[in-house]
């Protein structure tokens, strides 16, 4: 059996905060409990919103949690001729195909009708049309992809405490996902089951607003022959209104929590994890 590894992998397109320190330091000490290790990711596909100082940031958020990581930690921009590749292997094969459709677009077409994270679910209307000369996104033909792998589909999920239980997966309900951005050749989808896979990540830890995804990531390990780590999807940290932490909202950084002298080990306390020096 290998040894457990797990990942802490945030995306460097804002800084830190709450709910990305329970997840850092949860990684951790679920990694302490199976003795096992935890790999520090930087999830920088977005080459607009992703920054090179957003980065130096987060990595000096951690450490000022108290976590350190083993080097090389590996940056998914370093990663796009990996992605390409798997990209032109699914297109090769037919499960693929190109996409010039706007967000609006999608938008009038889709109706009311939604994928799990509540976005517009694509209806394929560019299936079957040939590659064009204007940008385009990938996206999966899950037709396709279903008749190749019909299922069922499950996938093992974990927590510290309970035994390990088996969970359907039902991929059908995230439609023609897509797989390849106009601007980058990949999608969060297709990185991270390529990521994960290529580093030996055996446990995956992340937030239930993830969960979902999940479904999405069994078929692609599936289709691209990847072993499926065991998941665990912790609950998320909210603000007074019940919202879920987010930069999108900016919700209080780490770095202002510093500024205000709160101290490492009193964010660590008011997390449940107490005040003590934790490691990946």
């Amino acid at each position: 059996m290998p040894s457990p590894r797990l990942r802490f992998a945030p995306s460097p397109n804002g800084r830190l905060h709450l709910g990305h320190a329970y997840s850092a330091l949860l990684n951790a000490e679920i990694a302490r409990a199976l003795h096992g290790e935890v790999l520090l990711r930087i999830e920088d596909i977005d080459p607009v919103r992703c920054r090179p100082d957003l980065t130096e940031a987060l990595i000096a958020d951690l450490a000022w949690l108290g976590l350190t990581y083993p080097d090389p930690v590996w940056r998914q921009s370093a990663r796009m001729s990996t992605y390409r590749a798997a990209l032109d292997g699914l297109r090769a094969r037919g499960l693929i195909y190109p996409c010039t459709c706007t967000r609006r677009e999608i938008q009038a077409a889709a109706g009311h009708t939604r994928d799990p994270d509540g976005a517009s679910l694509y209806p394929g209307t560019c299936r079957g049309r040939p590659v064009p000369d204007a940008p385009h996104a990938w996206r999966l033909d899950m037709k396709r992809a279903l008749a190749l792998c019909p299922g069922p589909f499950s996938y093992t999920a974990f927590a510290p405490d309970a035994p390990d239980a088996v969970r359907s997966a039902d991929p059908a309900r995230w439609g023609d996902a897509m797989l390849g951005r106009k601007d980058v050749p990949t999608s969060y989808h297709l990185a991270v089951v390529l990521d994960d896979a290529a580093q030996g990540i055996t446990h995956v830890v992340r937030g239930q607003d993830l969960e979902a995804a999940t479904d999405l990531h069994v078929l692609l390990q599936r289709l691209l022959s990847l072993p499926t780590p065991r998941y665990h999807h912790h609950a998320l940290i909210r603000d007074e209104a019940g919202e879920k932490l987010s930069k999108s909202l900016r919700s209080e950084a780490l770095a202002a929590l510093r500024e205000q002298g709160v101290s490492a080990g009193e964010v660590r306390a008011r997390l449940g994890f107490g005040d003590r020096t934790m490691s990946g």
